[in-house]
């Protein structure tokens, strides 16, 4: 049996009698940091081993884990904070289970993007979880101009030095959306403020923001698809509000009426 046990976010106080009681069932548990990993341990007096499995080792170990699954163990997989997979390692090994048919549960507890979208007032249906938000600007202007579309609210991971990068774009294509940041989920310092993009930049320059940080976007309330807009002018229109290239833009219409890229292209090579 493959156990996937949520861990505490920061407060050591957010750990289930259940997922205690798993851990110290199992034959080994599986980590992305063993140092992390000891003091949450320790504070429960789990004497149980830990071995590293983490996004740089886990095509090896996937072998080696998979034979222990077979041989009858008893295995858990947790991450430095959080729930399992959520992102974090691990997808690849419960796959592999699945077609092993070997067994997998999940043992429920903390997770960041949960604890923030509850926290934050935004609608919680529908949402959407993107994870981290990524690193080069095109792809960041890119992914937030398709965002900003989404009828529910958007829940991203984003980091200390990266954000007010991140508002200063959000500014820049949607200065009025509200926004929430929500950090140091529950630990002492916890802190979750509302505002616009500008409203928040204000604020975190004052006081730089430090810790893991949820960001969440709020619904957009227009028509997201632009019904009724000949593709032309769908184009066109993206280009204009989301200072998108014409390619981009090309390819976030797609998305919205649901064509390929290659059927979009062929319509303005051929008008």
């Amino acid at each position: 049996m493959l156990y996937l046990v949520a861990t505490p976010i920061g407060n050591l106080a957010d750990f289930s009698f259940r997922a205690v009681n798993v851990l110290n069932t199992c034959d080994y548990i599986l980590c992305e940091d063993t140092r992390h990993s000891r003091t949450l341990l320790q504070h429960y007096e789990i004497q149980i081993p830990l071995k590293s499995f983490h996004k740089f080792n886990q095509t090896q170990k996937e072998e080696l884990v998979i034979e222990d699954l077979k041989a009858g163990k008893t295995l858990a997989l947790i991450s430095d904070a959080g729930t399992p997979l959520i992102s974090d390692p691990g997808y690849e090994l419960v796959v592999r289970c699945r077609q092993e048919n070997l067994p997998v549960s999940a043992i429920p507890g903390a997770c960041a993007l949960i604890q923030a979208l509850t926290l934050s007032g935004f609608p919680s249906i529908p949402f959407q979880f993107i994870g981290f938000l990524p690193k080069k600007n095109q792809e960041l202007h890119s992914l937030l101009s398709e965002i900003l579309r989404y009828p529910g609210t958007t829940v991203t991971y984003e980091t200390p030095h990266r954000i007010e990068a991140t508002l200063n774009l959000l500014h820049s294509l949607a200065p009025t959306r509200p926004l929430c940041l929500a950090r140091e989920l529950t630990k002492h310092y916890e802190e979750c403020v509302v505002g616009t993009p500008q409203e928040l930049l204000e604020k975190f320059q004052k006081h730089p923001p430090r810790g893991e940080m949820v960001l969440l976007i709020s619904p957009n309330t227009e028509s997201p698809l632009y019904e009724g807009l000949p593709l032309e002018e769908l184009v066109e229109k993206l280009c204009q509000e989301f200072h998108l290239t014409k390619q981009e833009a090309i390819k976030q219409a797609a998305k919205l009426r649901g064509l390929s890229k290659r059927e979009v292209y062929n319509k303005f090579l051929h008008d």
